[in-house]
């Protein structure tokens, strides 16, 4: 909203237009596309229970050949005798084969109708298959697979499985579903043998692929999630546990045409249970697919279009007929940035609204400029007066203290060290006195602080030790008067009331167009005040606002000039992008950065 308020009037009316004409497109096009699904439901939804009754009845005819031959193989006594006789000799084995070959001949002309293949296997190791060559696993094979194990498991039924073999060696071509029956004695239950009904996928596939197409496919689903069969050969072996659980749900709901997900498609579910297979017969329609065909949606979208376009060529002459004098207005007030206050409207060709507009900004424009010349005059007397009265306090403690210095050491005789005391008092003297506005080259504000150093060493000894890192290149840039002393000072005093001893090390470096001077002590460090953010430019200038400590012994031993007015002196010279930052931690000693601007000599 923020953003859609700071538009042109034309903007906005464009906007609002364009918002408007496709909502109540993509609204009218979500109406008929839902009536079209309902409706699509609806019809659909009576097609297709015809067609999966029709695929249940081809199938359930398949089962009823299949239970036919197992039946006519349990009762054969010819096959059970092959399956249970032990060793015989050549002749009575060769006539038991015969028998046997004759006996499946008979049997197998129930499912004349499928090109299938039967194979018995016997608990005396015995096995006999009707198509040898047909391309499923032999007998070794299947006597220890999983197939068996639960056939044998549930002698009484028949029970469908799929042989899939993905190996490359594997003998099986292609997915197989198998049929297999345990053949037991009626009086005992005891097994003698297993029967295996073998057919290929491409076989029994045809029993529901007529009735698929393109977006309509038909899959047969065990009770684990396993695709047995489907017309979509890549589905075959897949297991889809979230497909299961609604095709379950939808068999005790009752209810036709729920949403489904097959590999991340939007389908339209549609299922049958097949008791004698075990077996979720499942239609699943793409959704897309079937709406496309009701709505076109082509035909919509440049509807839509060629009444948004006809539309926003009427608004565009409105709007410019009513904002063209508010334009050339703008026009003209944009220059301002650039040409300053200076810069008055042309206000005799526009409309009257923009003719009061214009007059009345051109009167502000005299206004301010008399204004910002008073603010001006007065900032500049302000700003002269706050650096003086920052930079001339010389605190006369420091005098007197210094002073009584070269008094001992020249009671102690040693004149010559006297002497240099009395030169670096006078060099400090006169870079404090001189202009309150001039700055000095970052080579004359180091010799100060070796003169201030020097003193120090000489009132209280050199158990502080001070190291000097200054970068060649930098020795010409201007730094106001005293800018670093402060924190000298500072260091000298209250970094070491615990420690006793250790070192200050002064770093000076031109770093992302800025000059960074770095005050650092291993000295008893203090705890820090909050720090409140503050931008941060793209060059890496600009400092976070830090709320600087305040130390319990406020001493002011030589410029009276305390670390916060170092900061105040710097943003009143330079602004607010430079200043102070100090960073310090307990028993690890203090940072200060100094950022200034680069201001060659």
């Amino acid at each position: 909203m923020k953003m859609f308020n700071n538009q042109s009037l034309f903007v906005k009316l464009f906007l609002v237009t364009l918002i408007s004409l496709i909502a109540v497109s993509v609204l009218t096009l979500a109406i008929t596309i839902r009536m079209s699904e309902q409706l699509f439901l609806q019809t659909f939804s009576i097609t297709n229970t015809k067609l999966l009754n029709q695929m249940k009845s081809n199938l359930e005819s398949y089962n009823g050949a299949v239970a036919t031959t197992t039946n006519l193989v349990s009762q054969s006594g010819t096959i059970r005798n092959y399956l249970t006789n032990g060793d015989t000799d050549s002749v009575s084995l060769a006539m038991q084969t015969f028998n046997m070959t004759q006996r499946m001949k008979t049997i197998s002309s129930n499912l004349s109708a499928y090109e299938v293949s039967i194979m018995v296997l016997g608990a005396n190791g015995r096995s006999y298959t009707t198509d040898p060559w047909y391309g499923s696993a032999t007998a070794a094979e299947l006597e220890d697979h999983p197939i068996t194990e639960r056939t044998i498991r549930d002698p009484h039924k028949i029970v469908y499985q799929l042989y899939h073999d993905d190996s490359q060696s594997g003998t099986w071509k292609e997915p197989v579903l198998v049929a297999s029956k345990a053949l037991y004695h009626h009086g005992s239950d005891e097994i003698y043998g297993t029967m295996y009904v073998m057919i290929r996928d491409s076989i029994f596939k045809p029993f529901y692929a007529n009735f698929t197409s393109d977006g309509n496919d038909v899959l047969l689903m065990n009770d684990e999630g396993l695709v047995i069969s489907s017309n979509q050969q890549e589905l075959i072996g897949m297991t889809d546990k979230a497909l299961l659980t609604k095709v379950v749900a939808d068999q005790r709901s009752g209810e036709l045409g729920k949403n489904a997900d097959l590999l991340g498609d939007d389908r339209i579910l549609f299922s049958e249970y097949l008791p004698e297979f075990d077996f979720y017969l499942v239609n699943l329609i793409d959704k897309d697919a079937a709406i496309g065909q009701m709505v076109n949606v082509r035909a919509l979208t440049l509807t839509t279009l060629g009444i948004v376009g006809i539309s926003l060529i009427i608004v565009y002459f409105m709007t410019r007929k009513m904002t063209r004098s508010l334009r050339g207005l703008i026009h003209q007030m944009s220059g301002i940035p650039t040409k300053g206050f200076s810069n008055y409207v042309d206000v005799s060709t526009s409309s009257l609204e923009a003719r009061e507009l214009g007059n009345a900004f051109n009167f502000m424009l005299d206004e301010l400029n008399d204004y910002v010349d008073r603010l001006v005059q007065t900032e500049k007397q302000q700003r002269n007066a706050e650096l003086a009265a920052l930079q001339m306090q010389i605190n006369p403690h420091f005098l007197y203290n210094t002073l009584a210095s070269i008094k001992f050491l020249v009671q102690q005789g040693d004149r010559e060290r006297a002497a240099e005391t009395i030169n670096s008092l006078i060099t400090l003297l006169q870079n404090t006195v001189s202009d309150v506005e001039s700055t000095i080259p970052v080579r004359q504000e180091i010799e100060t602080l070796k003169n201030y150093v020097y003193i120090n060493h000489v009132r209280y000894g050199d158990k502080i030790r001070v190291n000097y890192f200054i970068e060649p290149d930098v020795m010409d840039y201007e730094v106001p008067k005293l800018i670093i002393q402060p924190f000298i000072e500072n260091a000298f005093f209250h970094a070491f009331n615990h420690k006793g001893e250790g070192s200050i090390l002064i770093m000076i470096s031109s770093q992302h167009e800025q000059l960074i001077c770095e005050v650092v002590d291993n000295g008893d460090g203090m705890e820090m005040g909050s720090v409140r953010e503050r931008p941060v430019r793209e060059d890496g200038s600009g400092l976070p606002e830090t709320k600087l400590p305040q130390t319990k012994r406020n001493r002011k031993l030589f410029s009276g000039i305390g670390i916060k007015n170092v900061d105040e002196r710097i943003k009143i010279m330079y602004g607010e992008d430079y200043g102070v930052q100090i960073t310090s931690k307990l028993g690890e000693g203090t940072k200060v950065r100094i950022s200034l601007p680069l201001i060659s000599s």
